[in-house]
């Protein structure tokens, strides 16, 4: 049974309005079920099916993922041949939804995945279950005998999301286009500008010049047809061809020996691609797909102008089919609204690479929502464990090197290690002292998840999320692991939204001024005059933890601040330069906290101490709404909560003296003889 539901699927639905009045086949298998139709228009449709029901929004348990997290591209062709060899591979072109997926969040968006010249529709076999839980995916499925023309296959695209944008005019249709597919969606998306579209593109096959695929197009060509499959198995099981096959290719200025040369610059991963495709498809299918290939990309190189949608391109560093990094950034150029992600190491299937997490990268760049608008709070969807280790993966290392401390407050005042005076329920406002750089965030966000399955919601800056202008600050990628992690932008709005969802929140009042802090200002409180969260923490009856940092004096000492920076000319343009790039805030508060400049000051590292947290009893103001709506009362809390950041900052500065770990080689002899995630002893509480 595990292995008939690992791979089965069903006719996925269209509107009635794209009904064949033929009667609909039905082929099934022990691995599929496929329905299809045939318009009477002579061009292709899908078949009707039933929107699968939802479930409510959850954190995801990694070990139901595994089964399909583990696929890669050998079962890719294995479940490629058991489709084709099913005898579902007459009629039409047609949509199918695959049974492994899970049921999906209520209202999630229709997600159509648009395949590469395999045609087959199984290249998101890896990423099933999970994408399952947040979109409905319906697959297109291209039979191996169709010889539908580009032209008719962006016609039945077309076709089904007017019908499906009919029926639900609020929520967006996403197009995952892979290669191929990625012409398929970007003509789709320049024919229907009107439609709230989100285009994810794997590699879009945009741009076939001086590419590898060029090459092999252009043999095709001027090959004799009796000699093409010969020549495909030759291609794809070695890394070159005599060299006396030189002949002239008309109209290139190019000889055939040239063009194979150039064919094989990137030599193995081609011809695995390729043998994987001969492996799969009839010769004549290939080279039938080639060809189209090649009117696709000219069709929409046409078009690109007449493109709005909202776009992610995922560019492979080492795809030598295309050029995909030249070829992302002329979309991100000529696109208004897109945005890349940069995968280095990876090469032109890289929906089945190993380590690829589709789920993982969309939710990262925020380009996940159920309706016209991003909503931070709705439209964000807990990790899985798996996920969250992987993105916790690159920043582990800092559990060893600054080993951190932790100890809570229960409500009866008891002081005790770990995070057992943190409420497992919520709504929770942690509210703290931000420490140089946002160094403790890592320790604090994974802990909470580690030991309790918290998700800890941050207010962060905008700088996070957008730009006002393209210049010199880091691209947005780079914070796609906090907003993975669900951080949101600073607002009135998400912060009421996240306390109405019942969420564990996390705020810095003194935010970059207090990140970003000068020499000598170390553990200095930078919170504004107003009590900003008070009232509103006490409208949905929130807890409010207040907590203090302590440690970043122990791993760096810092030899130029701000002040230093703006005395050198250089440096001062370069700050200006920066800040202006930056969406301004706190329009309505003065001094110090205001609007912080952005930049980097320098930094001596030492050899690293410890990070120490200190979470004080819980601040109750449920039941005191009424009594906080006035000012005076509001503002005697926020003193409270600033006094209390204060005292628990105080507290660790003197109880670390007698921490007989607090130097990383003091801890080193400890952790190799009980293990790296064995617990350090510190000091007495």
């Amino acid at each position: 049974m595990e292995a008939i539901s690992a791979g089965t699927y069903t006719a996925a639905g269209v509107s009635p309005l794209l009904q064949s009045r033929n009667s609909c086949l039905r082929i099934t298998s022990a691995r599929f079920k496929i329905a299809s139709t045939a318009a009477t228009t002579g061009r292709s449709t899908a078949s009707i099916g039933q929107q699968p029901p939802t479930v409510p929004m959850s954190i995801v348990d990694s070990s139901e993922l595994e089964q399909t997290t583990t696929l890669n591209m050998k079962d890719f062709m294995k479940w490629s041949k058991d489709m084709i060899a099913s005898g579902s591979e007459g009629g039409p072109p047609r949509w199918f939804s695959p049974l492994d997926c899970a049921a999906p969040l209520k209202d999630s968006p229709l997600l159509l995945y648009l395949p590469g010249i395999d045609g087959v529709g199984l290249g998101l076999i890896k990423h099933h279950k999970r994408l399952g839980k947040i979109f409905n995916i319906w697959c297109l499925h291209v039979p191996v005998t169709d010889r539908t023309s580009f032209s008719d296959l962006v016609y039945l695209v077309e076709a089904t999301v007017r019908s499906e944008h009919h029926h639900a005019p609020r929520r967006p249709i996403y197009l995952l286009g892979e290669s191929f597919g990625g012409c398929l969606a970007l003509a789709v998306a320049a024919r229907n500008p009107h439609i709230d579209l989100a285009l994810i593109l794997a590699n879009p096959a945009t741009r076939l010049r001086e590419s590898q695929l060029e090459n092999l197009i252009t043999l095709c060509e001027v090959i004799p047809e009796q000699l093409h499959p010969s020549m495909v198995k030759l291609l794809s099981v070695t890394t070159g061809v005599p060299a006396r096959l030189a002949v002239a290719i008309p109209g290139s200025g190019h000889s055939l020996q040239q063009a194979v040369a150039e064919l094989f610059r990137g030599d193995v991963a081609f011809s695995s691609y390729l043998s994987v495709l001969a492996d799969v498809l009839p010769v004549e299918t290939l080279i039938w797909r080639l060809k189209i290939l090649k009117s696709a990309a000219s069709f929409v190189s046409s078009r690109l102008h007449a493109v709005r949608s909202q776009t992610l391109v995922l560019s492979s560093g080492k795809d030598h089919l295309i050029s995909s990094p030249e070829e992302s950034e002329k979309l991100h150029k000529m696109l208004p609204n897109c945005e890349i992600r940069k995968f280095n190491n990876s090469g032109h299937a890289l929906l089945l690479e190993a380590d690829f997490n589709l789920v993982t990268v969309i939710m990262g760049a925020n380009f996940y929502r159920r309706g016209r608008h991003l909503d931070f709070v709705r439209d964000f969807v807990p990790p899985s464990t798996s996920e969250f280790d992987s993105v916790y993966q690159p920043y582990r290392w800092m559990e060893v090197a600054f080993n951190p401390v932790m100890i809570s407050t229960l409500e009866n005042g008891n002081i005790v290690r770990g995070l057992t005076g943190i409420p497992s329920e919520g709504p929770v406002l942690l509210v703290g002292y931000h420490m140089m750089l946002g160094l403790e965030l890592v320790p604090l966000v994974s802990r909470l998840w580690n030991e309790h399955q918290i998700v800890l919601r941050g207010i962060a800056h905008p700088l996070m999320f957008k730009k006002r202008r393209e210049g010199k600050m880091p691209v947005l990628s780079m914070y796609d692991d906090y907003r993975f992690m669900g951080a949101v932008p600073v607002s009135a709005t998400n912060f009421y939204k996240l306390l109405s969802s019942k969420s564990h929140v996390l705020l810095y009042p003194g935010g970059m001024r207090e990140a970003l802090h000068r020499k000598g200002e170390e553990y200095k409180l930078f919170w504004p005059e107003q009590s900003e969260f008070v009232r509103m923490a006490a409208r949905f009856g929130a807890k409010i933890i207040p907590f203090g940092t302590v440690g970043e004096d122990d791993i760096g000492q810092m030899l130029l601040d701000y002040d230093d920076m703006m005395k050198v000319p250089y440096l001062k343009a370069l700050i200006e330069e920066l800040t202006g790039e930056v969406e301004k805030l706190r329009y309505d508060t003065e001094g110090e906290v205001s609007n912080q400049d952005v930049h980097l000051p320098i930094i001596l590292p030492k050899v690293p101490g410890r990070f120490y947290f200190y979470f004080g009893k819980p601040i109750e103001t449920a039941g005191r709404k009424e009594e906080l709506k006035s000012k005076e009362k509001a503002h005697e809390l926020y003193l409270e909560v600033k006094s209390e950041v204060e005292r628990c900052i105080d507290y660790l500065k003197e109880k670390r003296e007698s921490d007989s770990y607090r130097n990383i080689m003091a801890r080193l002899p400890y952790q190799a003889s009980h293990g790296f995630d064995s617990e350090v002893p510190t000091f007495d509480l």
